[in-house]
């Protein structure tokens, strides 16, 4: 039976390379992927107007946020690319989750390096504030599969 109610935004996982390496994040954006599009005429065309020829394709950059634990992994992982290269590498699966946290959709992207990291920004005078940081990845490849 087919289900009426989307989903809610707010259960998900974030796995590397097949693990649950880094712990749990709050905030998951910029999923996407973009093909370019060459405009072209041919010169004997009856009509005057362009026709668009699908290029090449590239994927969005996506950010990963999440409260600072007691790790550093994240960082070890920036490390590793910065003195290995393409070494440091790591595929990445975003998994959505229904209410019963059975896996619904997952997001895989393919070769995945982190682009930049951002601590947190520290205050004295909050007292509340969660210290966060975030890490965005850059990725060769996208794709979308059912769970």
């Amino acid at each position: 039976m087919a289900r009426n109610v989307p989903y809610g935004a707010f259960n998900f996982l974030v796995n590397f390379d097949g693990a649950e390496v880094f712990g749990g994040f709050s905030d998951v954006s910029g999923l996407g992927s973009e093909i370019t599009v060459a405009e072209y005429r041919y010169g004997n065309d009856k009509e005057n107007h362009v026709r668009k020829i699908p290029g090449v394709h590239k994927v969005g950059d996506v950010t990963l946020k999440r409260g600072i634990v007691n790790s550093v992994s994240l960082w070890e992982w920036v490390k590793k690319v910065r003195n290995e290269g393409v070494a440091g590498q790591k595929n990445v699966s975003i998994t959505l989750l229904d209410e019963a946290r059975n896996p619904v959709q997952v997001w895989k992207l393919a070769n995945a390096i982190p682009q930049k990291y951002t601590g947190p920004t520290l205050a004295a005078k909050g007292g509340g504030d969660v210290a966060m940081e975030e890490l965005v990845l850059s990725s060769e490849g996208l794709e979308i599969e059912a769970a």
